[in-house]
């Protein structure tokens, strides 16, 4: 089976659970890889409310648009920035 032509499949239903699940992983990658100021906008995800979580990820993506080398944290982000309108 050939994949040349294979594209990802982006969920657009992820509820808060979900998007801090993907941006726990996005801290820890940021942790493991000496990032620490895009680490520290995951911080105490749970008191955020929507439109700091949706603050957050947009400056994530931000700083790191000219990091090719962390596409790994670039398309976690890019994932959920799709699902910041099902915040609540």
């Amino acid at each position: 089976m050939t994949t040349e032509y294979e594209t990802l499949r982006w969920p657009t239903n992820l509820d808060r659970v979900a998007i801090e699940l993907r941006l726990l992983q996005v801290r820890d990658y940021a942790r493991a890889n000496g990032l620490p100021e895009l680490a520290a906008r995951f911080e105490n995800l749970p008191t955020l409310s929507a439109a700091q979580l949706g603050a957050a990820v947009l400056g994530a993506l931000n700083s790191l648009q000219k990091s090719p080398d962390h596409r790994q944290a670039t398309t976690q982000l890019e994932m959920v920035a799709m699902n910041l309108k099902n915040l609540k």
